[in-house]
């Protein structure tokens, strides 16, 4: 899958699941025999570089996702459909999975070693044929000064890497 085909996908995503838009004078109505949007259909987010436990590591990631839902971040939907599955960045599966699944993502610890540790992640998962655009889920950083920008622009000129930033409140500059 090429960065283009990985982008195009989490464009539609993010349209399908963010982004209402107001019905034009010029478009048709929808059908009324037109089926709901299946809200209850899990999606799946594979997360790269989660600490602990496995039994803590789903919930960290919906606690997550549930901060962002609550501060205006709605295409994140029911965080309760979301089904995260949790990888190694040596996983022997990585590429196969990167051509499969469009919906990736990198835990960031902020502490001490979490720019080594993260930079150390994602360098692995482009050595293993892994996906090139992630979004980075954290436990709260609330400023992307500092640690997150450095992470992002790191990727991005030794890694070509794009790390997608999302503001803690939906109306932030990121």
């Amino acid at each position: 899958m090429t960065a283009g085909d990985q982008a195009a996908g989490l464009r539609r995503w993010a349209e399908q699941f963010g982004r209402a838009e107001a019905p034009s004078a010029a478009a048709p109505a929808p059908a009324p025999q037109a089926p709901p949007r299946p809200e209850a259909e899990p999606a799946t987010l594979l997360v790269i570089g989660l600490p602990g436990p496995r039994s803590a590591q789903g919930r960290r990631v919906l606690e997550c996702l549930t901060r962002w839902q609550v501060n205006g971040h709605r295409w994140v939907g029911d965080p309760a459909r979301w089904k995260v599955v949790a990888l190694e960045a040596d996983s022997p599966h990585l590429d196969v999975l990167a051509s499969q699944q469009p919906r990736w993502a990198l835990w960031v610890e902020d502490d001490a070693d979490g720019f080594r540790r993260s930079f150390r992640t994602l360098r692995r998962l482009r050595e293993q044929g892994g996906p090139q655009r992630l979004l980075v889920l954290h436990g709260g950083i609330a400023s992307h000064a500092g640690l997150l920008r450095n992470l992002q622009q790191a990727a991005a000129a030794y890694l070509d890497m794009q790390l997608l930033l999302l503001p803690e409140q939906a109306g932030d500059a990121c």
